[in-house]
């Protein structure tokens, strides 16, 4: 059986990755139009979702965040941390106006704590908060994760190769379409629903920082695992732009060292600029079938998760696998 995935980023990464392992005999082909210039390489990568995060049903939307949490901890328990850039990581969540905003029932649910901080903990900022939570829970650093899961993919056999896919019409001959194209659904697909969030962040040098800090969730101080911190952010819905905004360069890096006054010695070392791939109703994964003069093929989507991408990508590509394991068994046939 031969499978294309359409998109190099985390979520078509992680579908490769996990197909490997239920379909041992299939012949598995990655196209993208670029491996390294990907809102995934900007991501911080911190294991967290929020309120507006959306599945088809609230049971499913659950079981994507748990399958992706136990995928993770997986990784980083058979690989160190530089390698593949999977760490186990801690967090505190501070709000001086709503508890609501420290508060969540999705990571309750899913991390080994989640709990209420401390007096002393209220004293890690410089800031008077009245509502504040602690929990534990992951990091992937894709500086890391990224190279680590194509170095995995090769060494099985996939096939990655660096194409623009302007239509699915292009790739009968496959027997299955994993769309992971992420943003570039509203065009390949019309998704008129596709939206980009633009976030900008700093990249910057500080190895003392330890533990992740959130206030009001705009304001965010996420530490990697080789002592680089991501700090941000912005949120700017329907905007394609791509360059950096020093105005936005300076209230990140204001916030953040109110925040924690520590930062004002760390060494900017990039700012960046990425676009989520929000989806109006959210993500989307569900099976569509195609055909022309040349053939048919099954398009399976997995994409529109907006800057929950690298935190649910195992989860829904799951998902999207056991959709094409009950399409086999309602069609008779055999994988």
């Amino acid at each position: 059986m031969k499978i294309a995935i359409v998109g190099g980023g985390i979520v078509g990464l992680t579908t490769a990755l996990k197909l490997h392992r239920e379909f041992r005999n299939c012949e598995i082909t990655v196209l993208a139009e670029n491996y390294d210039d990907l809102v995934s390489h900007i991501a911080a990568g911190f294991f967290r979702v929020g309120h507006t995060y959306y599945g088809p049903t609230e049971e499913i939307k659950k079981k994507w965040i748990s399958d992706s949490y136990s995928y993770y901890t997986e990784i980083s328990k058979k690989f160190e941390p530089i390698q593949a850039g999977v760490a186990e990581s801690e967090a505190y969540m501070f709000s001086s106006f709503n508890p609501d905003i420290v508060q969540n029932k999705l990571m309750e649910q899913v991390v080994p704590i989640y709990r209420k901080t401390t007096d002393e903990e209220f004293n890690l900022i410089n800031k008077n908060s009245k509502y504040g939570c602690y929990f534990s829970t992951i990091l992937i650093q894709n500086q890391y994760h990224l190279p680590w899961a194509r170095n995995k993919l090769k060494e099985e056999g996939t096939n990655l190769v660096t194409k623009t896919i302007k239509s699915f019409n292009e790739l009968v001959d496959y027997d299955f379409i994993f769309n992971c194209s992420g943003l570039g659904a509203k065009k390949l697909c019309n998704d008129k629903k596709m939206i980009p969030i633009r976030g900008q962040v700093i990249k910057v040098y500080a190895p003392w920082v330890k533990a992740t800090f959130y206030n009001e969730t705009d304001t965010y101080i996420i530490p990697g695992i080789d002592g680089t911190c991501t700090l941000g952010g912005t949120r700017n819905f329907e905007t394609f732009r791509k360059t950096v905004c020093p105005h936005d360069a300076k209230s990140i890096r204001e916030r953040c060292e109110e925040l924690l006054p520590s930062l004002s010695k760390a060494k900017t070392l990039k700012h960046a600029v990425g676009l989520r791939p929000h989806r109006e109703g959210g993500v989307r994964v569900e099976i569509e079938k195609i055909s022309n003069d040349r053939g048919k093929a099954v398009i399976v989507h997995n994409y529109g998760h907006g800057g929950y991408g690298v935190t649910t990508a195992p989860g829904t590509a799951q998902y999207a696998i056991e959709l094409v394991q009950n399409y086999h068994k309602s069609s008779n046939s055999k994988l």
